[in-house]
């Protein structure tokens, strides 16, 4: 692992840690390494070394940063990868190495939308209540088995890696789909299927929004999960703003 001294550390996973790395292939006087989480299972790679794997919690973040003498972080995790999240701020502050949070706007209600906001999964599983309904679910793989507990709903489930038949509620099919989803393609889903909800979190981003759009034409109620509260520190939602953040922060060579 040589190659990995001295880089900048992108915590990855999402559509922004790709930009920033291209952006930086393009920088070879900004070396850096992008790492995943390894939840999806075939993740498309970067153009910039990458590793595979989580860190061992704090500690071995923290050990990782130091033994690759890593000079910056740059997370740009998933908005609900909370635990990643606390354990780099959590690292860096150990360490003393600058961190920044590089993720997208939320996205907010506006005329028009039907949405009820939670504060977690549980709780969007109760918004649903106690009637049998249909259920648009875009939740993500990993979330799914909290529907469990409410199996008079009828689902349906999309992901991009298929779900373990142990993770989905009883009435539940799934659909395999990789974003971006056109506006056209989301309506005609939710009319063809004559959804009473659609359950999602607050991820924000183009790629996915236009199910939102699409559920605000036709009326379609919306359980909007919020994303958890972030650690504290600099949060950025443009690339151009990140770059200069690296710039300004890197340590001189």
């Amino acid at each position: 692992m040589q190659d990995e001294r001295g880089r900048i550390l992108i915590l990855g996973g999402t559509g922004e840690a790709m930009k920033l790395a291209a952006a930086l292939a393009a920088r070879p006087d900004l070396p850096a390494l992008l790492s995943f989480a390894g939840r999806t299972k075939a993740p498309q790679l970067p153009s910039i070394p990458s590793r595979i794997g989580g860190f061992g919690g704090v500690d071995g973040l923290a050990a990782y940063l130091a033994q690759m003498q890593t000079p910056l972080v740059i997370d740009a995790t998933h908005p609900f990868a909370a635990q990643m999240s606390q354990h780099a701020a959590q690292a860096c502050a150990r360490l003393g190495v600058p961190r920044l949070t590089f993720t997208r706007r939320p996205w907010t209600p506006q005329p028009g939308d039907r949405w009820i906001e939670v504060p977690d999964i549980e709780a969007a599983v109760d918004a649903l209540g106690e009637t049998p309904t249909h259920v648009f679910l875009t939740v993500g793989r990993l979330s799914l088995g909290a529907f469990k507990r409410a199996p008079q709903h009828s689902y349906l489930a999309r992901s991009i890696d298929q779900p373990d038949a142990s993770e989905l509620p009883p009435s539940c099919r799934v659909l395999l789909a990789r974003p971006p989803f056109a506006l056209a393609e989301e309506r005609a889903l939710m009319q063809k299927e004559r959804f009473d909800f659609l359950c999602t979190k607050n991820s924000g981003g183009a790629a996915t929004e236009n199910k939102l759009l699409a559920a605000r034409e036709l009326g379609l109620r919306v359980i909007m999960v919020n994303r958890p509260q972030a650690p504290e520190g600099e949060t950025l939602f443009d690339l151009d703003a990140v770059l200069d953040w690296i710039t300004a922060h890197r340590p001189p060579p």
